[in-house]
């Protein structure tokens, strides 16, 4: 339910769907790239939004001189996207295309040198690694590995190479299949089958090789370990790192199977020695999540992102450092009342950088190890998506609810930052944006609500508008100046919508009392306070009262779902997005047990369990008789983590109550919608339905 790491959707949009070139009638089709975009209004449609170009995994030289990225464009008759390489210099000049073809190009790194770029691309059939010269020849294929790699990173000497390959281990009940060339049919006799968007056949292990010439197979560091790391489904490279002296590799891993594996986020930081094959747990004894290991430039510590108890996925996240001789471990956050994301250390490892989440900006910090000061860096309505130390500037990516991804240097004594790329300037020049602004509502128990505010392009406050309450997902995820593209707020507004956008209880960045509020506690006072946001709003006298609409998504499609139960007829117009319905359902149809077991609180057989029994008490399906409103239920097939069923129990009840509503199910997407036709399908639907009965 928690977006936790944008990298993996941007791969997922460039690459998922393009890996080999289509095809129209024995003719090539033509190579993908930045499209001439006549625009026929200053108004965002939802191809105008498709049409921007996606920018991410910005990676700096060594010499810092050079700025490595790459953008991934969409072609909808196609139904894709090709992504390219780019190079710039840090202060936005000698902008210099690398590649062009028609395969992806992703996780794009400098080789130790800078004499070479690595990269992953599917070329060849699989997914494998290659190599270019910065000015884009040279290109060349290292790894031949049978059923491709999943990620990689060179040792900083550049002699030898990591990678992850799935490893698919000895099928069950062998016998039973004897003789059934045919069979489709699977036999499990564990949790957990099946996992986010797919079911569980394999698990991703690191190999390690030299690195010369062609590499062909690897030495498995996990050999006949039934673990996966990087940690699915959100887990990526970041959770794998070489240490300076290309000795030792410290690997992410949760050491669990079956049920176990499905009731713990107790996972560890694991340092595997190359010259003597052994392997260390340095976080044995901390209960929850260790991501993220890192090592200092001259390799004494390790810093990593810790949470504290297990099962618990949106617990503090953490900022541990190790210091690797004596052992000893400190958590520099421990009164700090944020996150910490996305941990960088400073050239020197007198510091390290990092994103934190407050009041609905994410910037950036810097830790001072001497003494433990945290600083903060940077201010302002954006948020920052990462942080790169260059010398005596950072690199990042800033985006913002009015515009997507850009590359920024950021001056870390001041905090002004200034613009690299300007990939999507074009587009932007040409379109106007609704105003954003923010405001503190008065809750019901008397506390201050954040809330974001969107506002028509064009807008008029002499004039009355429809307007949307939009309810955040995670259920544990900020409110924050996000770029989405599908919940894009200045889609909405763009439709004529202003959009209410609580920051309700349950949500990072208000301090930790105020985000484990809502654990135990559905259908309580966060809904609550969704109400105190769209009834305060509704006083101003350019809000349409009597045309009020809501919407979400994951947990946001839950509230939709409660709220139409309990709305006392403010709204006339519901859309939910891959929402809980029925949380008993719920309980045993998801895949990762542990949140079922934090946030609900347990099983609904046991009855002796007060907060499990509120959380089922307060499913919505209990209070599907006061359905009285229009809605949209939307839902994909490959969603495992809230499966089909839910949204379809919900369809069904509300055409069974004689409630006007319409189903928009994908057979072939998951908890997110990826496929560039379907992603303009949703936004029609989406529009289409609200203007049926808002306008």
């Amino acid at each position: 339910m928690k977006n936790q790491i944008l990298i993996l959707l941007f791969a997922l949009l460039a690459g998922a769907y393009s890996c080999k070139p289509t095809e129209k009638k024995g003719e090539e089709a033509p190579l993908i790239g930045k499209p001439n975009l006549e625009l026929k209004s200053d108004i965002m449609t939802p191809e105008v939004l498709w049409s921007f170009g996606r920018l991410s995994e910005p990676e700096i030289s060594s010499d810092h001189k050079t700025i490595l990225f790459g953008v991934t464009y969409f072609d909808l008759a196609q139904n894709k996207g090709n992504r390219e390489l780019f190079t710039i210099a840090p202060d936005g000049s000698a902008l210099k295309q690398i590649t062009s073809t028609m395969f992806n190009e992703y996780q794009a790194m400098w080789g130790p040198d800078g004499k070479k770029i690595f990269f992953l691309s599917p070329e060849s059939g699989s997914m494998q690694l290659w190599e270019i010269n910065p000015d884009g020849n040279g290109r060349k294929q290292i790894t031949n590995i049978e059923n491709g790699i999943n990620g990689y990173k060179v040792s900083p000497d550049g002699k030898m190479l990591l990678y992850t390959a799935d490893v698919y281990p000895e099928k069950q009940y062998q016998d039973l299949y004897e003789g059934l060339p045919k069979a489709t049919g699977k036999i499990y006799n564990d949790l957990m089958y099946r996992h986010w968007d797919s079911w569980v056949q394999s698990y991703s292990h690191v190999f390690v090789a030299q690195l010369n010439g062609t590499v062909t197979n690897g030495k498995d560091i996990l050999l006949n370990e039934p673990y996966e790391t990087p940690l699915m489904p959100f887990g990526g490279m970041e959770q794998i790192n070489w240490s300076p002296d290309s000795k030792t590799i410290a690997y992410t891993c949760r050491k669990k199977k079956g049920i176990e594996y499905a009731r713990s986020t107790n996972s560890d930081i694991f340092l595997y020695s190359l010259s003597t094959g052994e392997t260390v747990n340095i976080t044995e004894g901390m209960m929850g999540y260790d991501v993220a290991p890192i090592f200092a430039p001259n390799g004494d510590k390790i810093a990593w992102l810790s949470m504290e108890r297990d099962g618990y996925e949106s617990d503090k996240n953490r900022l541990f450092v190790m210091d690797l001789t004596t052992k000893v471990k400190i958590d520099f956050t421990k009164n700090f009342d944020q996150n910490a994301e996305a941990p960088a250390w400073t050239d020197d490892g007198k510091s390290i950088y990092f994103i934190s989440d407050w009041h609905a900006t994410d910037e950036i910090y810097r830790l001072y190890l001497s003494d433990g000061m945290i600083k903060k860096i940077t201010q302002g309505i954006h948020n920052y998506t990462g942080v790169i130390p260059a010398g005596e500037r950072l690199i990042t990516t800033r985006v913002s609810m009015s515009k997507p991804a850009e590359i920024y240097s950021v001056d870390p004594t001041t905090g002004q930052d200034t613009p690299v790329t300007i990939i999507n300037g074009d587009i932007l020049g040409k379109l106007t944006m609704g105003r954003v602004s923010q405001r503190w509502i008065k809750t019901t128990d008397n506390k201050e609500m954040h809330t974001w505010i969107i506002y028509p392009p064009h807008f008029d406050s002499t004039k009355k508008y429809p307007t949307l309450l939009y309810c955040e997902g995670g259920p544990q995820s900020t409110v924050s100046q996000f770029w989405s593209y599908r919940w894009n707020f200045q889609m909405m507004a763009a439709n004529g919508y202003i959009i209410v956008a609580p920051n309700r209880r349950g949500l990072p960045g208000f301090g930790q009392e105020w985000n484990e509020q809502i654990s135990g506690d559905y259908g309580g006072q966060n809904m609550k306070d969704y109400l105190s946001a769209i009834d305060a709003f509704v006083k101003e006298p350019y809000v349409n009262k009597d045309k009020l609409g809501c919407v979400g998504a994951s947990y946001g499609g839950f509230s939709v779902y409660w709220l139409a139960g309990n709305h006392q007829k403010r709204f006339k117009a519901f859309i939910a997005h891959d929402g809980m319905f029925n949380l008993e359902a719920q309980y045993l149809e998801t895949e990762e047990m542990w949140f079922v077991d934090w946030d609900l609180g347990g099983p609904f057989w046991d009855k002796n369990n007060k907060i499990a029994q509120r959380s089922y008490a307060n499913s919505p399906h209990r209070f599907v008789q006061n359905w009285d409103t229009p809605i949209l239920c939307i839902h994909s097939e490959l969603d495992y983590r809230i499966v089909a069923t839910q949204g379809m129990q919900a369809f069904n009840a509300a055409v069974l109550r004689g409630v006007p509503a319409e189903l928009l199910y994908f057979p072939d997407e998951n908890h997110w919608v990826l496929k560039p036709q379907n992603g303009i399908l949703w936004q029609r639907t989406f529009y289409n339905w609200l203007d049926k009965w808002l306008k």
